[in-house]
């Protein structure tokens, strides 16, 4: 699992490489997406064959099956989703109102930039506040 996400910086590189490619010069761009999901493929594949036989999983599949009679790995699971799902809607909700106030504020004021910035950047804290939590309650899983 810890090698996935080690590997997910280097994806977020090439997605915005790729989005700067598509920018200025599409076809490139297009070339790039493939070539990065072709690689995540390959990767995929990788792990599927590498994957220990049915002899060797027989003991994790005994303790999936322990954890999951005991619905406490489900639990925490849906647990993270609603903390995701939930902060992510209210954060979009905030961002909305307080995005349009402060356009509206800077047509008049340009000068009000700054102060209008800190407001949207505070309603964005909520989906990070909810993605922590998501975190921590998938470390305790």
């Amino acid at each position: 699992m810890s090698i996935w996400l080690l590997t997910l910086p280097i994806l977020v590189l090439v997605a915005g490489g790729a989005t700067v490619l598509m920018r200025r010069r599409p076809r490139a761009g297009i070339v790039t997406i493939i070539g990065a999901n072709l690689a995540v493929i390959a990767a995929a594949v990788v792990v599927l064959v590498s994957a220990p036989s049915a002899s060797a999983a027989a003991p994790v599949a005994a303790a999936t099956t322990e954890a999951a009679a005991s619905g406490s790995n489900g639990s925490a699971l849906i647990a993270a989703a609603i903390a995701v799902v939930g902060s992510s809607i209210g954060a979009a909700i905030a961002v909305a109102y307080t995005g349009s106030a402060a356009l509206a504020a800077m047509s008049e004021r340009p000068e009000m930039f700054g102060r209008a910035m800190v407001v949207v950047g505070l309603a964005e804290g909520i989906a990070i506040y909810g993605l922590i939590i998501a975190i921590i309650l998938i470390g305790k899983a």
